[in-house]
């Protein structure tokens, strides 16, 4: 059947339109759900949230192909969902963006408009995929976080600051308190590294320095989650 011939009523559409509606829905939510799993940086993954995208999609789709221009039972149908509480907490207002735009492809779906579904899946696909490769919104000042204790020796910290120097774009002394009775300095410094992803060639530099102990370096993640 045409698309251009269907009717208002639901009962109308015919199984073929039916389909393609819903594999619509499905293959436009199903790659809103990849494009998510790329450009995840979060620590809380959640493997419920990303079925949930397609899923819902393929709910929304049917809906809107259940109600049509039927206003009796789009209210029964929302007087019907009224009833679930949905509790699912989203940390990450990424994810409820996410979620939104496949619903938004469901909704285009089940009206049978694959042109407007087809097309905003990929500019919201792409506008992800291009925030994501631009870092855009990211703030980070520093790569991470070094502890280590030291004796109290003025050469051996002479050391650790050619170290740094060596191997960092810029650091800054954070805390330092004695130990052990004054006999060793507790260090905490945050730093920038020459090259971000090989922390360990500034670890290695630190192991060759006699005395030095309780060596850790805590990464700082563009997003935190607790």
């Amino acid at each position: 059947m045409p698309l251009s011939l269907l009717a208002a009523d639901p009962g109308s559409i015919s199984w073929q339109i039916a389909l393609l509606s819903c594999l619509t829905a499905f293959l436009l939510s199903h790659l809103i759900a990849l494009v998510y799993d790329k450009t995840f940086e979060g620590l809380s993954w959640s493997k419920g949230l990303v079925q949930s995208m397609v899923l819902g999609s393929l709910v929304t789709c049917l809906l809107m192909m259940a109600i049509g221009d039927n206003i009796a039972r789009g209210i029964g149908i929302v007087g019907s969902l009224a009833i679930i509480r949905f509790r699912t907490n989203l940390r990450d207002p990424r994810d409820l963006v996410f979620v939104f735009a496949a619903l938004g492809v469901g909704v285009a779906a089940g009206v049978q408009a694959y042109a407007i579904a087809l097309i905003g899946a990929l500019s919201f696909c792409g506008a992800a995929l291009f925030l994501r490769t631009m870092s855009f919104g990211a703030r980070r000042a520093h790569d991470g976080l070094l502890r280590f204790q030291l004796p109290a020796d003025a050469d051996r910290a002479a050391q650790v600051t050619e170290a740094l120097r060596r191997t960092t774009r810029r650091f800054a002394l954070v805390t330092l308190r004695d130990v052990a009775q004054g006999t060793r300095i507790d260090y905490a410094y945050q730093l920038t590294l020459k090259q971000p992803d090989h922390p360990d060639i500034l670890l290695d530099e630190l192991k060759r320095i006699d005395g030095l102990s309780g060596l850790a370096f805590v990464s700082q993640q563009a997003t935190v989650e607790v």
